[in-house]
């Protein structure tokens, strides 16, 4: 049971962060009207060999720096906090009404031929990424290695099948020309989402008190 509350965790978690517009998805459109719905597969696949590298580095490079209750708890803290106002901004994003796909054509690294290396590029070069994978990433693998390797890697699967759909799906739609949702669908979708992970923060932050015999 714990190992699939640690896979629809991040399945869910990372869905909410796929829908959000971002130079990946500028990327994928792009891609998709040029070379047909396999933009989305291919995008995702650089981007899921620069996570697969950050999960590993994680994993043996920061195992014994993960054991340590106050570094844990202030992990936990810091990525509570983090996806808090990851929901909070897409609540208000959505409500204000600006989220669009149509605005998502073109973006940074849209003119790399190679979707698999723009995938990779595009991400390394986003600071929301960075900033995700220090705060809400990095406590998100330290609950998962409680489980062993099997939680890690059923995170990894979790957190990347939502990218691989929600792309896929978008590079398909964009590629027959049209679109997959309309605006209105997708602000709300966004909302409901960030309503989620505001309310999934209080997990993270709980779990960092707890470590720091705070709460």
């Amino acid at each position: 049971m714990v190992l699939w509350g640690i896979f629809i965790g991040a399945f869910l978690i990372g869905f909410s962060g796929a829908m959000m517009p971002g130079p990946l998805l500028g990327v994928t459109i792009d891609g998709s009207l040029k070379k047909g719905w396999t933009a989305g597969p291919l995008a995702v696949l650089g981007h899921g060999i620069l996570e697969l590298t950050l999960v590993i580095l994680m994993v043996f490079g920061l195992k014994d720096f993960f054991s340590n209750p106050t570094v844990a708890g202030l992990i936990g803290l810091f990525g509570g906090a983090f996806l808090a106002w990851m929901g909070y901004g897409m609540i208000k994003s959505g409500i204000n009404k600006t989220v669009s796909l149509e605005n998502q054509r073109t973006g940074n690294g849209a003119g790399v031929k190679n979707l698999v290396l723009a995938g990779v590029l595009v991400s390394a070069t986003n600071p929301y990424f960075i900033l995700w994978w220090a705060s809400t990433g990095m406590e998100s693998i330290r609950q998962a290695y409680a489980a062993g390797l099997t939680g890690v890697l059923l995170f990894f699967i979790g957190h990347i099948l939502s990218d691989f759909v929600w792309y896929s799906a978008i590079s398909t739609a964009f590629s027959r020309g049209s679109k997959l949702i309309s605006d209105h669908v997708y602000r709300w979708v966004i909302v409901l989402l960030g309503a989620f992970i505001a309310a999934f923060s209080i997990y993270f932050i709980t779990g960092g008190l707890k470590m720091l015999r705070i709460f």
